[in-house]
């Protein structure tokens, strides 16, 4: 009886790895760079996980005028302080995080397609 019992596999969860990554936000100090598809071929890049400690709207307006798009600080209650802007972004704003050292470029996660 006792062999059967070490037999028996043990349940594996092959998901258990990567919801403990992405469980809270801003875990290991990632910033994730998203894409949201809209309607048709109209899109929008969301980035979260940025230190509280950054003025949102500052860097907000920086993308901006840099990329010529429009965009939006939301208060997310989960995420926090998410920044949207408008059309697929996402090279952009993170060669734009990196260059204005805001964040080290092994601490971005680029997500999406």
């Amino acid at each position: 009886m006792s062999e059967l019992d070490a037999q028996i596999p043990t349940t594996f969860d092959p998901f258990a790895e990567a919801n403990a990554e992405d469980s809270g936000a801003g875990t290991k100090d990632y910033v994730h760079i998203r894409i949201q598809q809209r309607n048709g071929r109209k899109s929008l890049t969301t980035v979260q996980g940025l230190k509280k400690e950054f003025s949102y709207n500052k860097i907000l307006k920086d993308l901006k005028k840099e990329f010529c798009c429009n965009g939006t600080v939301v208060q997310d209650p989960e995420l926090g302080q998410v920044i949207q802007l408008q059309g697929d972004q996402r090279k952009n704003v993170s060669t734009f995080l990196v260059q204005a050292g805001i964040v080290k470029k092994d601490h971005i996660k680029i997500h999406g397609f």
